[in-house]
């Protein structure tokens, strides 16, 4: 039989560990961010429009001819969810649903997904024609950070 010292103990640590990832999560996404692509994309600024664009999977090529290969967090991911909605315009889940339209139907693919802010640094520093997006303390000289107008 559960004690009442016992129950009360874990109410209280089930709502510590509750509290704390959400919280954690959110100053996580509270920090700015950056749209980052691999040195050898020679793009500086990009419109709204060809960011929608290339994150939608329907642009995919870069102005010389380098295929673009896109990198996208979890769609779960407090940054992720930050990224769709202050620079597409559209929630993740609205995201989702495209790339499952694309890859289901035969006429396109998802973009790549990483699990964390140091795997898209490297992956997108790695992967010529690479696009994706970092918290602004992560970006270093390894990637080029893209001005979006």
């Amino acid at each position: 039989m559960i004690t009442r010292i016992n129950t009360g103990r874990f109410i209280l640590l089930l709502c510590l560990l509750l509290g704390m990832n959400p919280a954690m999560n959110m100053a996580w996404a509270g920090e700015p961010y950056e749209i980052v692509t691999h040195p050898s994309v020679n793009e500086k600024t990009l419109s709204k429009s060809s960011l929608r664009a290339i994150f939608g999977m329907r642009l995919h090529t870069w102005p010389d001819g380098t295929a673009i290969k896109v990198f996208v967090m979890p769609d779960d991911a407090p940054l992720h969810a930050a990224f769709s909605k202050e620079k597409l315009n559209v929630f993740p889940y609205q995201l989702r649903s495209a790339w499952d339209r694309l890859v289901f139907s035969g006429t396109g693919q998802a973009p790549d997904t990483v699990m964390s802010t140091d795997e898209m640094l490297a992956r997108v520093a790695s992967t010529p024609g690479a696009i994706g997006y970092l918290i602004k303390s992560k970006t270093d000289g390894r990637v080029n950070v893209l001005e979006i107008k």
